[in-house]
């Protein structure tokens, strides 16, 4: 099964740039979150975290 799925997609042109585009947007994403977790405002971070308690 898996041999018929390769040869199939090794005769699409153009198909080896999208395992690299869906890299870049994996990498892209991860790295954004990883900034705006460090750089959010402790207040922020606070006020959403006692929402669940709020009840």
């Amino acid at each position: 099964m898996l041999k018929f799925v390769k040869h199939h997609m090794e005769s699409i042109i153009g198909i080896e740039i999208y395992p690299i585009i869906s890299l870049l947007i994996f990498f892209t994403f991860f790295v954004a979150l990883f900034w705006w977790v460090f750089t959010a405002k402790k207040e922020y971070i606070n006020s959403v975290s006692q929402l669940p308690l709020d009840n």
